[in-house]
């Protein structure tokens, strides 16, 4: 890291300049030297002063640098794949699948009855199950066992979990709120990123809100659709997990293509025939286990276009209804003159 130039290494880890700054170092009119270079123009009597040694003081740079990666979570390695091996369902049978692998910027629907035990499918996937949770499964990453640091850091989060219900305790605005969490992450053009999450939350979100508007105002879509956006714009975990995202009043096809979008995988939990379509495959689970796997066809993909119409016209019909119009007119025609079965 020393004999990078300051220049390049503000650029590559804009935190430095915290750690410069605890040195007492003014470094804005050397940008152009390396660190090495830097502490050589420094007299003995001054790193004398400030109780500094040449070589250690590379040394502590090389440390700060690699831990604050590590408390950002900022980590090189790619997750390019997902793997599920099987466990076993309520009744103690073993999984009717061989392995399940799932890729980068794949989506996949999880499906079954209530209670029949998809939120602990993703349980087994956000803890990274080593045959070691009710189910028995084992989770892989990248076709090897996960490392230590996926299962057990706070800072390096493998899986960004939604859950059904987002509520918000502090009293900050929905800027205050995303600014804080750039922070957080030490993101160097803050104030784009901000701008970006609330512009993608806006488009999700089933009415807009202002910027300034608190989050303990905000209505349960557009709360969701605050948090789906941070995830994909600002979280690093490689893994999102969702759990019933039609409940939550936000345009779905958005969120999920802004996910994807990023290069991440998508599990969603979800009773909505149009969500399950619109993923790459659909895991089935009944009783606890994992019952089928099913690769969406090209036959189900045209039924896709035939719910996403019919689905269009409700989304129009209810955005009418809560802005007070009625429903004649173009729109009811639409309803009248569309099929009535799929068949059709």
């Amino acid at each position: 890291m020393s004999e990078l130039k300051l220049k390049e290494l503000l650029e590559k880890y804009p935190f430095v300049a915290d750690f410069f700054d605890s040195t007492g170092f003014f470094i804005d009119d050397d940008l152009e030297l390396t660190f090495s270079e830097f502490l050589n123009k420094i007299s003995e009597e001054e790193l004398e002063e400030k109780a500094i040694d040449r070589d250690e003081i590379k040394i502590q740079l090389d440390i700060f640098i690699k831990q604050m990666l590590q408390f950002l979570g900022d980590n090189k390695e790619i997750i390019e794949s997902l793997t599920i091996f099987p466990g076993h369902n309520k009744s103690g049978e073993k999984e009717k699948f061989q392995k399940l692998d799932i890729f980068s910027s794949q989506i996949v629907s999880i499906v079954g009855a209530t209670g029949s035990g998809k939120s602990r499918l993703l349980a087994d996937i956000e803890w990274a199950a080593q045959n070691d949770t009710p189910t028995g499964r084992t989770i892989y990453i990248n076709g090897r066992k996960p490392d230590p640091k996926w299962r057990y850091s706070t800072n390096n989060k493998l899986v960004a979990q939604l859950s059904q219900n987002m509520n918000f305790i502090m009293d900050l605005t929905a800027r205050e709120f995303i600014t804080m969490h750039a922070e957080s992450r030490m993101i160097e053009d803050i104030e784009d990123t901000v701008e970006k999450i609330l512009h993608e939350a806006n488009k999700l979100a089933g009415e807009n809100f202002a910027p300034e508007t608190a989050v303990t105002a905000l209505s349960g879509g557009q709360s969701r659709a605050l948090m789906i956006a941070d995830t994909a714009v600002l979280s690093s975990s490689p893994i999102v997990l969702i759990d019933e995202i039609e409940n939550a009043g936000i345009d779905r096809k958005k969120a999920l293509d802004l996910l994807v979008s990023q290069d991440k995988i998508v599990l969603m939990a979800t009773h909505d025939p149009l969500l399950a379509l619109m993923a790459d495959k659909r895991i089935v689970i009944k009783n606890g286990g994992i019952d089928k796997i099913i690769e969406t066809t090209a036959k189900e993909k045209e039924v896709l276009v035939q719910l996403d119409s019919i689905d269009g016209i409700m989304q129009e019909a209810r955005k009418r209804l809560r802005a007070g119009m009625t429903l004649e007119g173009e729109l009811c025609q639409e309803v009248i003159h569309s099929p009535h079965s799929l068949g059709e």
